[in-house]
């Protein structure tokens, strides 16, 4: 199977101690999910608020994220799935959706 990305935006600051606790609730029951789909969890981290980001680029470091918008990247989930449409399958059953969006990308390799 290939393995895939499903990077979760929320809304700014994704600050995942203010997410409704069912979210939360959700997010831990969707592992579950996930296998029941025919797929599997590699690894996969919540991230701390975009509050306290710095971005690097070649001409210096600036606070916040690399972009400017009203949702930014609040996690990443590696599942392997069987192709894309698969994949996109998985993260159409994420809590993830709920307030928010993900992308889902194939990794290299």
């Amino acid at each position: 199977m290939a393995q895939f990305a499903l990077l979760l935006y929320a809304p700014a600051p994704a600050d995942w101690s203010e997410a409704p606790p069912e979210e939360l609730e959700a997010h831990g029951a969707y592992a579950d999910k996930i296998g029941e789909l025919g797929g599997s969890i590699v690894s996969g981290c919540a991230l701390h608020s975009s509050t306290g980001a710095k971005a690097v680029r070649a001409d210096g470091v600036t606070d916040g994220p690399l972009v400017d918008s009203k949702e930014v990247l609040g996690g990443v989930t590696i599942i392997e799935a069987r192709d894309i449409d698969h994949a996109v399958e998985i993260a159409q059953q994420s809590p993830g959706t709920w307030r928010g969006g993900i992308e889902v990308r194939q990794l290299l390799g």
